[in-house]
């Protein structure tokens, strides 16, 4: 019997998403619920807080959302839109037009276009190159798609440590 609240690996397969790709669908579900965990009553005034000069939390939850939908666009074949490069120019400037809700939701949202994503993924083109960036550095499918799990999960790492310096109750 899976457990429910045993961590996203141990729940089994997330239906639909190729087998070589279970780790990242997991690492994306965990993240996401983690984030949620971790966001749960926080105040939107702190979410601009830079504690001991850290990266504001405000700053994660945008690079969270924006890491993905740039690492998915290039795992594509694709280079990131204008759209995109003025997300990433834009992240951890300040704004009052932010608020926590907004900021999960979009993280959320992202997550699940995502893990729709790896679904629509055949298995024969993950060894396939991708250029990333503008110099179109090589790497593949496969390598994009792993970094945009393991690069999520880092960042999480690094907002709970923010949440925690600012003072704010975390459950993790």
């Amino acid at each position: 019997m899976i457990q429910q609240h045993a961590e996203f690996w141990l729940r089994g397969p997330v239906e639909g998403v190729p087998p070589l790709l279970q780790p990242v669908a997991h690492a994306l579900l965990q993240a996401r619920q983690e984030v949620t965990a971790i966001m749960h009553d926080f105040k939107d005034e702190d979410l601009w807080c830079k504690p001991a000069g850290v990266a504001s939390v405000a700053f994660h939850l945008q690079h969270l959302t924006g890491v993905l939908e740039r690492l998915f666009t290039y795992a594509n074949g694709k280079q990131m839109s204008n759209e995109q490069l003025s997300a990433l120019k834009a992240e951890g400037i300040f704004s009052n037009s932010f608020t926590v809700h907004q900021l999960l939701t979009a993280f959320n949202e992202q997550v699940s276009i995502s893990i729709h994503e790896l679904i629509l993924v055949k298995e024969e083109q993950l060894l396939e190159t991708r250029g990333v960036g503008r110099a179109n550095i090589p790497s593949t499918m496969l390598g994009l798609l792993v970094h945009a799990a393991e690069h999520t999960m880092r960042h999480v790492g690094q907002l709970l440590v923010t949440v925690k310096l600012i003072g704010q109750h975390s459950p993790l």
